[in-house]
This record gives structure tokens, sequence and C-alpha cells, in this order.
């Protein structure tokens, strides 16, 4: 496991882009995975998670959480020293159930636009 995870939960893709910047820029950190919840009144909540030494997580998430905030809301934020091993199951199965997720978006989209242009059809012989 990495020596240190960072966690910074913003609301809106815009707040955890501008928070990922500025935690990037402000120590060695790298992007190491992130998750997307539509919760509340379709609210999006984005969590970044950033890895690295434990003093440069620190500081980037600071820096994140500063920089996010000037732009729209943080959430939460939270920085794991040292995590166990087993958050990297956790973090494995997270990004598994994103890609699968994706994988099943990207499959449907050839089938939605079939039904889409068949609907399309059916709409211009009915009106002849």
């Amino acid at each position: 496991m990495r020596a240190a995870l960072g966690l910074i939960e913003a609301v809106g893709l815009t707040t955890a882009i501008t928070a990922l910047d500025a935690a990037s820029k402000a120590a060695d950190v790298k992007l190491v995975g992130f998750d997307k919840v539509i919760g509340v009144e379709k609210t999006i909540s984005v969590t970044i998670h950033i890895a690295g030494e434990v003093a440069a997580v620190r500081a980037a998430v600071d820096a994140g959480v500063e920089a996010a905030n000037r732009i729209g809301k943080v959430v939460s934020s939270h920085v794991i020293p040292r995590p166990h091993d087993e958050i990297d199951k956790l973090m494995a199965e997270f990004e598994k159930n994103l890609k699968a997720k994706r994988e099943l978006k990207s499959d449907d989209k050839p089938k939605k636009i079939e039904e889409s242009k068949k609907k399309e059809e059916a709409t211009i012989k009915a009106s002849k």
C-alpha cells in the first residue's frame, strides 16, 4: 500500500477537478482513483483519491480543499497515513464496479441508438 491515501469529496465535477489540480500542483502525489455518486436531488458528488508520501498527501489535500472551496463545496476530506492493505481491496472493488458500469453504458449505447433510429423511422412512416 502507498505511504498515505488522501480523499477529497466535492460537490460537482468542476469542484473536484479544481481540487485535484491544486493538490497535484502543491505536492508530489498521484491520482489513484475517483468515485462519482449521484445523491439527493441529483447532486453529483465526486471523491478523488490521491496517494504519495504522508507529508505530501497532507499538503496536497489541504491545497485541494482550499482551492475547491473557492469555487464550490467540499463535503469532506481526509488523509489516511499508512493505510492497511485491506484498503486496497476496497478500492479495487470500487474500481471494478466503476469499470463494469462504464462498460454497461457503452454496450447499451448502440442499442439505444438503434432503438432511437427505429422509432424515428416509425414516426416518419406514420406521419406520411
